[in-house]
């Protein structure tokens, strides 16, 4: 970004808009909602997947029927204006693992058939949410956009992470064909309030704090986690995340991808001495080295967002763990 780099205001450029956010419902998406009604959008539409299984053609299909009827177009107010994609099959190494044919297919279908069905009623723009998962399991760190198909994902997280990559392949291919505006982030694991906790499917911090947590009301005097502790990941506070992608959303027009982070790194070691910390758990941590570690290190170059629509992350990884811990604490207890 320019020094005379000046941006649209937000309130401004979702009014009178219509917004299509899959997911809205989920971890990342209520934060998205929740913003998008506070910048002024006219309408927010959140599919639930009881009434659409996005995974099916004709879901999608009477999905814009119903709220984009061809009829009614042109008037304004039927029209979508944009589609926020975030509706995923998603969970933790044990998760993928466990399903490796489900995560594939129905991000896969998800993907494809939305953002083509998107682009046949004239959504004038499509925001396509990937995953860092995409990343070759050795990439350069820190992990830059252009070293994003020099290699093979990390085995455990490969098919889900292809799967959606595929959506930045239809990004860059529609808009060499067609001339539409989509566009590809790549966010980093998130974590917050809201996450899913369930140990079976959850990602690293929120098990991790449900393990602690759960350890220290037994009394426990140990806990176990998986792999030796040496990889590293970096994190990304919730709702930084939702606000990097609404910047992106309005300000960035182009199908190259784009990372969506926060630039800290962290063992998996030291992120649990963490958790144990902030939970009050002392007692010892075993690590099953029979378990899978996952990608040896993730770090994301977060350049390009900060230069082409002006991201940075604005929560600390302590006061967002905290926040997070404060929250479940909260949860558990009602």
């Amino acid at each position: 970004m320019s020094d005379t780099q000046t941006w649209p205001d937000s309130h401004t450029f979702w009014r009178d808009r219509r917004v299509i956010v899959t997911g809205g419902a989920g971890f990342l998406g209520s934060f998205i909602v929740q913003k998008l009604r506070a910048r002024g959008a006219a309408e927010v539409i959140v599919p639930r997947s009881a009434a659409y299984d996005l995974t099916r053609l004709d879901a999608i299909r009477q999905l814009f029927a119903d709220f984009a009827p061809q009829s009614a177009i042109p008037n304004p107010q039927s029209k979508i204006d944009m589609v926020i994609h975030l509706a995923a099959r998603v969970g933790g190494i044990g998760a993928n693992r466990a399903n490796p044919a489900t995560f594939f297919y129905d991000n896969l279908m998800m993907g494809v058939q939305l953002m083509h069905e998107s682009y046949l009623h004239g959504v004038p723009k499509f925001v396509a949410i990937g995953t860092v998962c995409a990343y070759p399991k050795y990439a350069p760190i820190p992990f830059r956009e252009e070293d994003l198909w020099n290699g093979y994902p990390e085995e455990t997280n490969a098919p889900y992470g292809l799967a959606k990559k595929m959506m930045l392949v239809q990004s860059q291919t529609y808009r060499a064909q067609y001339g539409w505006n989509s566009i590809f982030l790549l966010p980093v694991n998130l974590y917050g309030p809201g996450d899913n906790f369930d140990l079976e499917t959850s990602h690293v911090i929120p098990a991790l704090i449900r393990k602690c947590l759960e350890a220290k009301a037994r009394g426990d005097d140990h806990i176990v986690a998986w792999g030796d502790g040496s990889p590293t990941r970096e994190f990304l506070y919730v709702e930084d995340a939702a606000e990097g992608i609404l910047l992106a959303a309005e300000r960035y027009n182009d199908s190259q991808p784009v990372n969506i982070g926060s630039a800290f790194e962290i063992s998996i070691r030291e992120l649990l001495e963490t958790i144990a910390q902030v939970t009050g758990f002392t007692g010892e941590i075993r690590w099953d080295t029979s378990k899978p570690n996952g990608q040896p290190r993730r770090k994301l170059d977060t350049t390009r967002a900060r230069d082409l629509f002006g991201f940075t992350a604005q929560t600390s990884f302590a006061n967002g763990l905290r926040r997070t811990v404060d929250w479940y604490r909260g949860a558990a207890n009602r």
